[in-house]
């Protein structure tokens, strides 16, 4: 199998063709895509009208998918275990409200993230399938953190040099006002401390390692310093040149490298619906300081 990559920003994401996920893939052609996905972080694959069980087929040719550790707001599909509802609507067809627990949880996505940080071993990466998309709005935005990392300004280059920050989840709840976790989500996912700068274990690039919608604390400093710089971090990071926009086509499937991007959704009407399924790669090492 041939694929053909086109870079769409000079700074991440490219657009793959010659894909088909209805069909399994020879190793040659899995090779072909990490090599890919490594130099440019984001991958477009379009006009893919797969099905949940060929989505988390594709997904298991670069690692294992992660199953959600929530139950408790129904994040998780009933259908496929390994699917994770980034929608509006849920399984059975009924748009939701925005004042819904899942709803409010799932806004925290329009904040700079990347997935599933707050576990031990963070994920590799993440393939989303845009199955209903929105047209007023939901275009995700990724940031290439390696470029960010070398942008650094001196001044904030020193506070994050050799510094952890904690991740947590339960931070979603203080963040968007969702329930909080139960307890037994909360002692399956208890608080992390991972790098600030980390190095890929595949690229051997440093990047900013930073996820501010479960960041809450930074090694020696107070909380209030801490969120400030996050804040400022954050704000850095979002620069255009950094930055790759993602409009959604039906049946898109974007596949990006947690390790060395962030993401955020720009906001669509709530009456619009927007059904995204994603699978979620087990992270395979824990994050390594540079």
């Amino acid at each position: 199998m041939t694929i053909t990559v086109t870079p769409r920003h000079p700074a991440l994401g490219a657009e793959v063709r010659g894909i088909d996920m209805h069909r399994t893939i020879d190793a040659e052609t899995v090779q072909a895509v990490r090599d890919a996905w490594t130099r440019h972080l984001v991958l477009v694959f379009p006009d893919q009208r797969i099905s949940d069980q060929e989505h988390v087929a594709f997904t298991r040719h670069f690692g294992e998918p992660e199953v959600f550790h929530q139950t408790s707001l129904n994040l998780r599909s009933d259908r496929v275990r390994e699917i994770f509802l980034v929608s509006n609507v849920d399984e059975q067809g009924r748009l939701m409200q925005p004042s819904e627990p899942s709803q409010k949880q799932l806004s925290s996505s329009r904040q700079w993230h990347t997935d599933s940080s707050y576990r031990p071993t963070p994920s590799i990466g993440s393939l989303l399938h845009g199955i209903e998309i929105s047209r007023t709005g939901g275009i995700t935005q990724f940031i290439n953190m390696y470029k960010v990392y070398d942008d650094l300004p001196e001044g904030l280059r020193r506070q994050v040099e050799g510094r952890r920050a904690r991740h947590d989840f339960s931070m979603l709840h203080r963040l968007t006002g969702a329930p909080p976790p139960t307890a037994e989500e909360q002692a399956a996912m208890p608080p992390v401390w991972h790098p600030m700068v980390r190095r890929h274990p595949v690229s051997g690039k440093k990047s900013l390692y930073i996820s501010s919608i479960y960041n809450d604390a930074v090694e020696g400093l107070d909380g209030p310093a801490a969120r400030r710089l996050i804040e400022e971090l954050t704000a850095f990071s979002a620069q255009p040149e950094y930055m790759y926009r993602h409009v959604w086509e039906p049946h898109d499937v974007v596949m990006w490298d947690n390790r060395c991007t962030v993401h955020a959704v720009t906001p669509h009407d709530s009456a619009e619906r927007r059904v995204m399924h994603r699978t979620t790669i087990v992270g395979s090492e824990p994050v390594v300081a540079a």
